[in-house]
């Protein structure tokens, strides 16, 4: 990784900082399909439809989700694949890690 100046550093950690709660996680996971109103996203992540509006917010402020309005209602949608990516390898390396820890415990 390259030296980055520090106001670049600052952005860095809150686009990480938005993607550490599962709940967003979860909203970024659902929109891979696609674009999703609030409703539909409440429908299905099973979170409250608070909830999920909230953590919207903070994923647009972040640059993670863009939304439109169609009609009366907004659609959100990722904004950016590569956090896709990001995500994916994540969650790729960490399954690894959860394999050969349950082989350990389990000895299998």
């Amino acid at each position: 990784m390259k030296r980055m100046a520090p106001e670049l550093l600052d952005l860095v950690a809150e686009r990480f900082k938005a993607l550490s709660d599962r709940a967003r996680l979860s909203l970024l996971q659902e929109l891979r399909g696609g674009p999703m109103t609030v409703n539909e996203l409440v429908e299905a992540t099973g979170m409250g439809q608070a909830n999920v509006s909230r953590h919207l917010a903070q994923l647009f402020a972040n640059g993670l989700v863009a939304r439109e309005r169609d009609g009366v209602f907004v659609r959100y949608e990722l904004a950016d694949e590569d956090v896709l990516k990001l995500c994916e390898l994540v969650c790729g390396r960490l399954e690894s890690e959860l394999t050969e820890r349950r082989k350990v415990v389990t000895g299998r």
